[in-house]
């Protein structure tokens, strides 16, 4: 933490309420190392439900709020230091404008989940406001939190790989094999709800995370597509499975595998990189073994916890080799890094060497506009073209 800024950093939620799986996430998330500290939220779009989740959450009963327009209202006017010092958005894909937008404009610093809006045109706006407050904003793409997968980006910009010729990485589900939004199951209800979920289902909820993760890793950007994208359940309204090909910048190429109808399957999110010199490969389900293979040589397997790795990847650790980390680890990096940028703000610092290592408004810019060139790719059946630079 920031040297003069002996307090935790305070913030409040919008979503999480009864019901909510990723809501408790983020609250475990950021938690996690003791530095943050939950003391507001509207919890639910029902009054009853947000007082229902602040009462069992121990807040204090005037900072539970009715709605997000309230919230931000009220947390203002607060003497600094009191108030919030960031917000954190847990609700369907359709409201996450609105509720940032509101909080920018009142001055707030943001995380948000994604994807980071329903529309481009909303997601370059975002872009805009951010940079017009000043404020920090961090997007939950959870999976660049974990350790061996810095340690991937390092090797690859070290050179350790050569030059990147190839990219493989798979997102597969099984959860939504059968027609579960018809027996009413939050979950599966709103993400395959055009309304709150918008043009996509699978590619928006996990396909984008997949994008996301070979970004991270290889520092590439997606120069054209072309998605192959399927409605397998009847009745579904949106797709439920894509298979994507993509040309990169600089001549790799790569195959994007998203799916949530991959019977069996839990979380399998896993990447492969191909270099001319080297490869990679990182599973999610076993997140703290990174493989790295040559051509002419025995593999090497980098292990989590050893001094061995590198800084950011300490950075990012919280105990010794042999002891697993995993999905909370990594979404408590997300949180930690962001709210320790935001306490540099406050305390008119500089942020840590590694403290700025979280996706921003401008990766939910990308990721958004990923979207959009899937869909119309897989409409289409042909290729378009995907390069893409999000306002600064």
């Amino acid at each position: 933490m920031p040297l003069k800024l002996n307090r935790k950093i305070r913030y409040g939620m919008v979503g999480g309420g009864p019901g909510s799986f990723i809501g408790g996430v983020h609250r475990k998330a950021a938690a996690l190392d003791g530095e943050i500290e939950l003391v507001a939220g509207a919890f639910s779009s029902s009054p009853e439900k947000s007082k229902q989740t602040g009462e069992e959450l121990k807040l204090d009963p005037s900072r539970i709020y009715s709605s997000y327009n309230e919230m931000a209202e009220k947390e203002a006017k607060l003497p600094e230091g009191e108030r919030i010092d960031f917000v954190s958005i847990t609700t369907p894909n359709f409201t996450h404008f609105d509720i940032a937008k509101t909080f920018i404009e009142a001055g707030f610093n943001v995380v948000c989940d994604k994807p980071m809006t329903t529309t481009l045109e909303d997601a370059e706006e975002l872009c805009r406001l951010v940079k017009k407050h000043d404020v920090v904003f961090a997007l939950t793409h959870n999976y660049t939190g974990y350790p061996m997968v810095k340690q991937a980006r390092e090797l690859v910009k070290k050179g350790t790989l050569g030059k990147i010729r190839k990219v493989v990485v798979e997102y597969p589900q099984g959860w939504l094999a059968s027609y579960l939004e018809g027996t009413g199951a939050k979950q599966a209800v709103w993400r395959t709800d055009p309304k709150q979920a918008g043009i996509s289902s699978c590619i928006g909820d996990i396909g984008t995370h997949a994008e996301n993760l070979a970004r991270y890793i290889t520092g590439l950007e997606i120069e054209e597509l072309i998605a192959d994208l399927t409605t397998f359940v009847p009745n579904r309204k949106l797709e439920d499975d894509g298979n994507i090909l993509i040309h990169y910048s600089g001549g790799a190429r790569g195959i994007l595998y998203a799916s949530q109808i991959s019977v069996g399957e839990e979380n399998n999110l896993k990447i492969r990189v191909y270099g001319t010199d080297a490869s990679l490969e990182w599973h999610q389900e076993n997140p703290n073994y990174l493989y790295v293979r040559y051509g002419d040589g025995p593999e090497k397997v980098y292990k989590r916890g050893n001094d061995y790795l590198d800084d950011i990847v300490k950075h990012n650790s919280r105990i010794p080799f042999g002891h697993p980390e995993g999905f909370i680890e990594a979404f408590a990096n997300i949180y930690l890094n962001a709210s320790r940028t935001i306490a540099a703000k406050i305390a008119g610092e500089k942020p840590g060497e590694f403290d700025t290592d979280f996706p921003t408004v401008q990766d939910g810019a990308i990721g958004v506009h990923f979207i959009y060139k899937a869909v119309e790719s897989g409409k289409k059946r042909a290729w378009v073209n995907a390069t893409y630079k999000p306002p600064i």
